[in-house]
């Protein structure tokens, strides 16, 4: 599954450069013992005074957790990177420290995820920070432990906020998939629910609701497998799409699905066509959700 942000259009140079290095990060497998689910971040930071992109990438499979920080060179042509291993049975690993050269400057990782809440993803929800440093400056802070971070890298907050503009997610063996985004920065997350039904005598289907309201429902999904629609959510046209041929068509079990969800610019009203929840369109009606 994948979210899309919105850019910061100075920082950006080639969005299709970002997408596909984006896509280098490990793809879920069939093999249970390989399989591993993956969540993607990619931020615009400052860093001693140029605009990089910064990749966290968190993953988990049976075995362990890890998380790795990647950095992009001011050019764009190599990356800096630095993985933390997170094995559940090693306590001493949830806290620590690292620090690695990007262009020539000493950029640190503190991190602590001894009393870090855990869903069924990779990436924890609560109780830990890990902050990225640089020139005595906390570029990048994720998790809900601020002061904690702060006290301990003994550096300032950043003077440019970080803009997150584009999150991923990779689940490996879900019928029905729950995850959380933001729109807008500037506003609350919502609850995204993915589910289908794609076995059974009748027609497959799909829904697609956030905060408990269905926005899209697609019926005879066999027939309607790709395509895109577009909704309000909160007073922001989001484009849907989705891609479920290999659900459908694949061998048992290895079939991936691909939903992206894109933040585009306002328009006028009349704009977005139709209203109301769980339109039936696979491209061409809009459903309109204000909070």
């Amino acid at each position: 599954m994948a979210f899309q942000f919105p850019m910061r259009a100075q920082s950006v140079g080639s969005s299709a450069f970002y997408a596909e290095r984006v896509t280098e990060e490990p793809q879920p497998q069939t093999n249970h013992k390989n399989a591993q689910t993956t969540v993607t971040l990619v931020y615009q930071t400052n860093i001693i005074g140029y605009w990089r992109t910064v990749t966290i990438l968190w993953c988990k499979n049976l075995m362990n957790y890890s998380l790795s920080v990647i950095i992009n060179s001011m050019e764009g042509d190599s990356q800096y990177s630095c993985k933390i291993d997170l094995k559940p049975w090693h306590f001493w690993s949830k806290k620590g420290y690292k620090s690695f050269d990007v262009d020539g400057n000493p950029v640190d990782v503190y991190w602590d995820l001894r009393s870090a809440k855990f869903t069924t993803g990779p990436q924890p929800g609560s109780d830990y920070y890990v902050a990225l440093v640089a020139d005595e400056e906390v570029v990048l802070l994720l998790g809900d432990y601020k002061k904690k971070a702060y006290k301990r890298t003994k550096s300032r907050p950043a003077l440019v906020e970080p803009l997150l503009f584009y999150k991923k997610e990779n689940v490996f063996a879900k019928k029905s998939f729950a995850t959380r985004a933001k729109f807008d920065e500037r506003r609350k997350e919502h609850e995204i629910v993915v589910e289908s039904s794609t076995n059974g005598l009748k027609d497959p289907e799909m829904w697609i609701s956030m905060d408990g309201l269905v926005l899209v429902h697609i019926k005879n999904l066999q027939w309607k497998f790709r395509g895109n629609q577009t909704v309000v959510v909160d007073k922001q046209p989001v484009q849907v799409l989705w891609d479920v041929h290999d659900w459908l068509f694949a061998s048992p079990g290895t079939g991936h699905g691909l939903f992206i969800f894109k933040p585009i610019a306002a328009e006028s009203e009349s704009d977005i066509e139709g209203s109301g929840h769980g339109a039936d369109s696979d491209t061409s009606t809009g459903s309109r959700y204000d909070l």
